[in-house]
């Protein structure tokens, strides 16, 4: 069995279209713009299967709507990168694991949302094996470099707000099973101020390859996450490859702090960006960094085109662009 790295070849990518009954309800315009190019950038290349209430309201959002499967089922929110499916290679064919998503520890409702997996088998829209499991997982609190390791956080997995009745040990056995990866790396540091997500690893730390590691780093003593992400660096550091070699390890700068209307720290970070089959979908923020991160994601993935899309006003709902995104690996593996 393997849990493919995301630049593994896709399929298909999937999203869920804000309506007026998702965290955007104040401000739905605002959200429309980022969600419209997020969307357009990936059907650009590859197929989209788009959640949505009502296809017709929604196609008119769009010039191109060629490589975009509109989809009618009900959704609570837009993360589907927490509810969709998390996909492996069982005998190299696609095997859909359907994990419990509670809300992030039952912070916002989401009973509708721990149903799309299941309903998209159903409805033919994801074809391939289906598993569901009696597991709270969120797809954006793991990690695969595609050759067996998993990167994890334990603030996220050991939360007793997901499986309170589970051992650490007891998770390591389930994942290493429903995976097929050899081996956990647990991060016990880092954190981002207004992140409801209890430090996913996708804000924080990203496998770009089996050999190196992205991740976040804050470089001013003066800010909140100077101590906490400085120390997830030592980790970082003393983790090893399978060879037993260090990581190469990449910073990814915070951006300058951004705040909500009521002064609070927004969850800006460039490691929540999606790779699709020919790009990367990059988030930036309106920020001085931005166009270093463009070049800087430029070396690091060579053969993509780098897509900058400002996410300001997806941070102000607690996520990012890989949050609001899942991708589909190819039917079969390799």
């Amino acid at each position: 069995m393997t849990f493919p790295i995301e630049s593994a070849r896709q399929e298909a990518v999937l999203m869920a279209f804000p309506h007026e009954e998702t965290d955007w309800a104040e401000d739905l315009r605002a959200a429309l713009t980022p969600f419209v190019r997020i969307a357009s950038a990936i059907a650009w290349d590859q197929p989209l299967l788009l959640l949505c209430r009502d296809q017709e309201s929604v196609k008119q959002h769009f010039c191109d709507t060629r490589n975009i499967t509109f989809v009618e089922i009900p959704y609570n929110d837009t993360w589907t990168r927490d509810y969709g499916p998390i996909t492996v290679y069982e005998g190299g064919r696609r095997k859909f694991l359907d994990f419990t998503f509670n809300g992030w520890g039952d912070k916002f409702t989401a009973d509708l949302d721990n149903a799309v997996t299941e309903t998209l088998v159903k409805k033919g829209y994801l074809f391939g094996d289906y598993e569901k499991i009696d597991f709270v997982l969120e797809g954006g609190s793991i990690e695969s470099d595609g050759q067996g390791t998993l990167l994890t956080t334990a603030r996220c997995l050991l939360n007793p707000n997901r499986n309170p009745s589970y051992t650490q040990a007891q998770i390591e056995t389930l994942l290493k099973e429903k995976l097929g990866v050899q081996r956990i790396l647990w991060l016990e540091e880092g954190e981002l101020l207004g992140d409801d997500t209890d430090a996913h690893i996708d804000t924080l730390a990203r496998f770009v390859d089996a050999q190196t590691i992205a991740h976040v780093t804050c470089d001013d003593p003066n800010d909140p996450h100077y101590e906490t992400l400085g120390r997830m660096r030592e980790q970082l550091e003393s983790f090893r490859t399978q060879e037993n070699r260090p990581y190469r390890l990449v910073s990814l700068p915070l951006p300058s702090p951004k705040y909500d209307e009521d002064g609070n720290r927004l969850p800006a970070t460039y490691a929540n960006y999606l790779v699709t089959n020919k790009a990367v979908l990059l988030p930036t923020y309106d920020d001085p960094k931005d166009k270093e991160m463009v070049a800087l994601f430029q070396t690091l993935y060579p053969g993509r085109e780098i897509i900058p899309i400002n996410c300001l006003p997806l941070i102000r709902q607690g996520g990012s662009l890989h949050c609001s995104t899942m991708q589909i690996p190819a039917y079969y593996e390799g």
